[in-house]
């Protein structure tokens, strides 16, 4: 079972977009009852603080208990500095590098995002994870919040 989950901005800003509210709302009530433990980093908090009010208010709405907060260290920087040198991403990503880097080193058991172009996206994860091997890291999962919890379906 899932007891750690990463999340990126990305997010927090689809709970309040059309396109990805449907999947996001229900992600979130499922962290709430089932006291799923939300990583939150530093950037994280610094992307949220540039975002709108109502995306602030949101995020600082969950309860502090379900919330553990992780910074960045050296250890991150080199390891997402790793993955734009290896051309994972280019370097206008390294906040993204720095989520999956943060991720990774803290041992979350699922990265969760909407940001298919530098973080849910197969080449990506397999240049993510080959880097995380070769360093001695653990393999990490990457997922949209559509795929996390097992939602019921009335359409089986």
């Amino acid at each position: 079972m899932i007891k750690r989950i990463y999340i990126d901005t990305s997010v927090f800003g689809g709970y309040f977009d059309k396109e990805f509210e449907k999947e996001t709302k229900p992600f979130f009530n499922n962290i709430l009852e089932k006291r799923i433990i939300v990583i939150v980093s530093d950037i994280l908090e610094l992307e949220i603080y540039r975002a709108p009010n109502y995306i602030q208010d949101y995020f600082e709405s969950l309860p502090s208990k379900l919330i553990e907060r992780i910074v960045l260290t050296d250890e991150v920087r080199e390891l997402a500095d790793k993955y734009i040198f290896e051309n994972v991403v280019g370097r206008t990503s390294r906040a993204d590098c720095q989520h999956i880097a943060l991720a990774t080193i803290n041992k979350a058991d699922v990265l969760v995002s909407w940001n298919f172009k530098h973080i849910v996206n197969l080449e990506r994860i397999r240049g993510y994870n080959s880097i995380n091997f070769r360093e001695g890291y653990q393999m990490l999962e990457i997922r949209t919040p559509k795929e996390i919890f097992n939602y019921e379906n009335d359409d089986k």
